[in-house]
């Protein structure tokens, strides 16, 4: 008896939910030759000042600052550090730059990069997939003691696989052994 009188509930209340979902709400009826106003689009100074990006913009991995309050001044910062043959060490000429970048991440938690290490062709495959990784981890060190976040750092090697000079001088090597920064 207490079963049956709970199925008839249950029943009830399962109609109620079901015709209660399907009512509908009509808005109000404005009047017969009453048109809603369209506004026309705010094209002054301020609107497009409210528009401009006030803060980093990444365009195709690189990182766009504003320089001024008004963003009509941008900076793109340098995403390559170089290094040192056979060197893991950030160089003191690329700690500017690097101050730029810790600033930008510690500033927006929810940008992410990508740090790929690469070597010049000199020595072993897996000696200098290793060097790369070095490198790019040295280049995160920096960037989490200078504030940055260490889940916002990737750290990949491509060792010598991606050449960015495919010449084989001291001048292409150089080119080579260096850390680039991605944004995502």
């Amino acid at each position: 008896m207490v079963i049956s009188r709970l199925r008839g509930l249950l029943v009830l209340c399962m109609a109620g939910l079901l015709l209660g979902g399907c009512a509908s709400q009509e808005p109000a009826d404005s009047g017969p030759d009453m048109a809603p106003i369209e506004q026309a689009p705010d094209t002054s100074a301020a609107a497009e000042e409210t528009m401009a990006p006030t803060g980093p913009v990444v365009e195709n991995g690189k990182i766009v600052i504003p320089m001024d309050d008004s963003g009509s001044m941008t900076e793109m910062l340098n995403g390559i550090f170089y290094f040192d043959f056979d060197q893991a060490i950030v160089k003191r000429t690329g700690h500017e730059e690097l101050d730029k970048h810790a600033k930008v991440l510690a500033g927006d938690r929810y940008l992410r990069v990508r740090l790929e290490g690469h070597a010049d062709e000199r020595g072993t495959r897996e000696y200098n997939l290793a060097l790369g990784e070095r490198r790019a981890n040295a280049v995160s060190a920096y960037l989490v003691a200078q504030g940055a976040s260490r889940s916002q750092i990737e750290v990949i090697s491509y060792g010598e696989e991606k050449p960015a000079n495919a010449g084989h001088d001291e001048s292409a090597w150089g080119q080579n052994r260096r850390v680039e920064i991605v944004y995502r």
